[in-house]
């Protein structure tokens, strides 16, 4: 596994595109915890939710860089590079209200 991120380049200045997962509100699903995508600013559920749309949106895009969008978490995930992490600088994740 490496040790950095290879993604860090595809990062944007991203506006979440929604207050909640925006694919569970349009089918009425239900999630655990959200993430944040940064290249594009979808949010998505996480893995432990039964649709799992921030790895779909993923798979789909191959749009590689997630943070948490939980209030007080601040880690970062690199999906092609399997590499949980925490970007010095990146300030404090955006959350939902």
């Amino acid at each position: 596994m490496p040790q950095t991120c290879s993604h860090l380049d595809t990062v944007a200045d991203v506006t979440p595109s929604s207050d909640g997962c925006e694919d569970c509100l349009r089918i009425g699903g239900r999630w655990v915890h959200l993430r944040l995508c940064m290249q594009c600013g979808h949010v998505g559920c996480c893995d432990n939710s039964p649709n799992r749309h921030a790895t779909r949106h993923n798979a789909e895009t191959g749009h590689p860089l997630i943070r948490s969008f939980e209030p007080g978490e601040d880690w970062w995930w690199c999906y092609p590079d399997a590499l949980f992490m925490e970007i010095d600088g990146a300030g404090p994740s955006p959350s939902h209200p």
